[in-house]
């Protein structure tokens, strides 16, 4: 295997700043070595062998990697992080560092991480499990969270559930998000034999009349267990003043609904500690993409029918499902799921 990188020098003799956060991120888990070749691509000038190569491959980014096989097939690359999970795995820095969350006192991490800046515990979380952490993109605050796991430069995955009836700027969003940090949102789906049975049966708006309990079930809670099978670990975007009545906020914790890869999941929820104000401070301090639907009086984001403008309010009865009784503690919306 070759890998080829190209870097972009500025007009001021200066790298671009994420082509230097690539490198150092290379360099800092032991990888730079394996990168045989540097190219640069020379800001203005269209003939520098950077520049050449980007125009080749049809690219208007930087840095990037061509990776070519023994059999001279290449395979380009715009993210350093995918490049080490699908590239450079082989290295034992890149992989999880635990086998099961079961081998874990998960009390003592509660106990550990209850005062906990949420950088701590999202680095803990992919340190210890890389690409099986992930993170669950609802299209609200969780976005936070995946801007500092890429500033850490370690793998971790991203996954969100598309029910088939989400708001198109939460769509916008997950391109933005892909685009913005190199990461791949893997999308589940519901099972489309479940989702048209029971949309031939009762309806596509059965839930305004029976409850959403059964479109939940298939549309989200069917392809949300399905998936998270998948990892050892998940992060949510569950803030202090978001837990639903009667729950303490805990930082980490065995997933009471969901299993894993290797039986329990293990879940963190590291913006526990934050308040709202506090998440939104750091999404305007760093610049990091959210959804548009909360500058029109949203503060929760879910599927299109079954959440609406509050204009402030976070109760999940006012915000979502607002048509229906209230229901008791234990019921199917306040079972935790995060997403």
């Amino acid at each position: 295997m070759h890998i080829t990188m190209v870097k972009k020098r500025l007009a001021d003799g200066q790298p671009c700043e994420k082509c230097a956060q690539a490198e150092e991120m290379l360099v800092r888990r032991g990888l730079w070595e394996r990168i045989d070749e540097v190219l640069w691509a020379i800001e203005g000038d269209p003939t520098s062998p950077g520049a050449i190569l980007a125009e080749a491959h049809g690219l208007a980014v930087a840095p990037f990697f061509v990776v070519r096989d023994t059999e001279g097939e290449e395979r380009v690359l715009t993210s350093a992080l995918r490049l080490v999970r699908d590239c450079l795995s082989d290295s034992p820095e890149t992989g999880p560092r635990t086998d099961s969350s079961q081998s874990l006192d998960v009390s003592e991490l509660a106990r550990r991480f209850s005062d906990a800046a949420p950088e701590d515990i999202v680095r803990w979380g992919i340190e210890q499990y890389g690409q099986e952490c992930a993170i669950a993109l609802r299209g609200g605050e969780e976005v936070v969270l995946i801007d500092m796991a890429t500033r850490m430069g370690l793998p971790f995955s991203v996954f969100s559930v598309d029910t088939g009836r989400l708001d198109e700027e939460t769509y916008t969003l997950f391109d933005t998000v892909q685009r913005r940090y190199g990461v791949t949102v893997h999308i589940l789906f519901p099972d489309a034999h479940q989702v048209e049975e029971l949309v031939q049966q009762k309806g596509p708006n059965c839930f305004l009349t029976d409850g959403h309990e059964e479109c939940c079930r298939v549309r989200r809670l069917g392809p949300l267990k399905h998936g998270l099978k998948r990892y050892q670990a998940w992060m949510t975007g569950r803030w202090a003043n978001a837990q639903p009545a009667g729950q303490a906020p805990v930082a980490v914790e065995i997933d009471p609904v969901y299993q894993g890869a290797r039986g329990q999941l293990l879940r963190l929820n590291p913006l526990v500690n934050f308040g709202h104000e506090r998440v939104w401070h750091y999404i305007r301090q760093n610049d990091v993409p959210y959804n548009e639907l909360f500058d029109r009086g949203y503060t929760r984001i879910g599927c299109q029918p079954c959440t609406r403008a509050t204009g402030g309010v976070h109760g999940e009865r006012e915000v979502r499902w607002w048509w229906e009784r209230p229901k008791p503690t234990g019921s199917l919306h306040e079972t935790g799921d995060g997403i």
